[in-house]
């Protein structure tokens, strides 16, 4: 019969002769749908006891994925309006369903993370104001080497970690420029004039190509972000940057553009946040590792308590190869290696000691980057004006004191309204400086 279709079951169930519409009242409601399975066709306007009978496959998909091909009743003027109610429901659902698709695709940011990020720009803080320190107290000494063993490796593993999925999308090539690149050329002017002010030196000149002070980060980051690529596809990577690092640590001829020692002997920090997942993380989290983090940074501390007077603490800022430092060029290979591991170890020791949840201080996470910055104005201003020179700050409580407003200037440096008020140089959204992306276009017209 040439009004029968097959459906699931063994029964074959004749439909009714199709109702007749007006031609407009069809273009305006979607047209039928016709659906050939087996020489059958099936209509739009299928009568609703038909489509109960059935139970097709086909009769359902043309009710749920047509909403204007759903049963009217016999009242043409109810049949308009039932039609115009089910596309108004049919695009309700769309909506919702594409609201909740981007509610998925949004991540919401761990606190975990956050947490390390603002202890560890804490940490960076306190670490600049005790420099001065170091040379009249040996326990600031200490302190300060043991600290430098890993709060910079343990942001560079945070900032490899985040940087997995980087490729050269555009999108993200974008933030790369924005993010990473702007801030790097606004803050080395900005840092340089400051200098030229701060420390009475009209002449200091403004240089791209040699980072000054805390801006060295920035350019690595742009260099290994730029990188990634390459360190996705090679088999052994940890270990290939590192055998880069340690030829760099032997290489005085590098130079300082760029502050290239710097970016080839951190980089191996960066490939491993590169390699590590979500359990590696869980790993160090556990609570034996909290526990046997204790002896592990009690052992370091008098570690460095006894190398303190006896050691160049310059190792530790990794911008100079080992003839720099006067030591036999051997000695970059063997202190680069082993400063490494030291290094890992107080890293997996902290994030041991990072809490999970959120706290305080988590919202703080996002905004370490200004902290990180903004905080060196006040830092190399210290040593401009001569703060240092007051005896008080030399004393144990001086020390204590000074500590904890380093602590407190970086923290409200990372909050909200700073963020606000800076946001122009550090994520500056310039979408003026970017050719529109045809294809996305297209997607969003669509």
């Amino acid at each position: 019969m040439n009004n029968d279709f097959p459906a699931y079951g063994e029964r074959r169930v004749p439909l009714p002769p199709p109702r007749q519409m007006p031609n407009d009242t069809l273009n305006r409601a979607g047209a039928s749908i016709p659906a050939h399975a087996g020489g059958a066709t099936a209509t739009s306007t299928m009568a609703p006891a038909a489509a109960t009978a059935t139970g097709s496959a086909t009769a359902r998909h043309t009710a749920v994925d047509h909403p204007a091909a759903q049963p009217a009743s016999d009242n043409p003027s109810a049949g308009s309006h039932a039609r115009t109610e089910v596309r108004a429901k049919g695009r309700g659902r769309a909506r919702a369903k594409n609201a909740g698709t981007a509610d998925a695709g949004a991540k919401p940011r761990d606190a975990f993370f956050d947490n390390a990020k603002y202890l560890a720009i804490v940490l960076v803080a306190m670490g600049h104001s005790w420099e001065p320190l170091r040379h009249g107290s040996r326990s600031a000494a200490a302190l300060y080497i043991t600290v430098y063993a890993f709060h910079m490796p343990a942001f560079i593993i945070i900032s490899g970690y985040f940087s997995r999925s980087f490729d050269m999308r555009k999108d993200r090539l974008q933030r790369l420029i924005t993010g990473v690149a702007v801030p790097y050329i606004l803050f080395e002017v900005a840092y340089t004039y400051f200098k030229r002010w701060a420390d009475d030196d009209p002449g200091y000149p403004i240089s791209l190509t040699d980072p000054w002070y805390l801006t060295w980060f920035l350019a690595a980051l742009f260099i290994w972000r730029l990188t990634t690529p390459l360190w996705k596809i090679v088999r052994w990577p940890v270990p290939l940057a590192l055998t880069v690092a340690v030829l760099a640590s032997v290489s005085p001829n590098i130079g300082d553009d760029l502050d290239l020692q710097r970016v080839l002997q951190f980089l191996p920090f960066f490939v491993i946040g590169l390699s590590l997942r979500p359990e590696h993380f869980r790993l160090v989290r556990r609570k034996q590792a909290r526990i046997l983090a204790v002896p592990v940074f009690a052992a370091a501390l008098v570690f460095a308590y006894w190398a303190a007077p006896r050691m160049n603490a310059a190792w530790f800022y990794h911008r100079d190869a080992a003839q720099e430092l006067a030591a036999p060029w051997w000695s970059g290979a063997v202190m680069t290696l082993a400063m490494f591991g030291c290094s890992l170890v107080l890293v997996a020791c902290f994030f041991a000691w990072i809490p999970g949840r959120t706290m305080w201080c988590t919202a703080l996470g996002a905004g370490t980057l200004y902290g990180y910055l903004l905080h060196g104005f006040l830092a190399k201003g210290s040593r401009f004006w001569n703060w240092y020179d007051h005896p008080w700050v030399h004393t144990p409580w001086g020390a204590v004191l000074l500590t904890l407003i380093a602590g407190t200037v970086v923290t409200l440096l990372c909050t909200p309204p700073v963020q606000r008020a800076f946001r122009f140089a550090m994520e500056p959204k310039m979408t003026w400086a970017f050719k529109k992306d045809p294809v996305g276009m297209a997607r969003g017209r669509n």
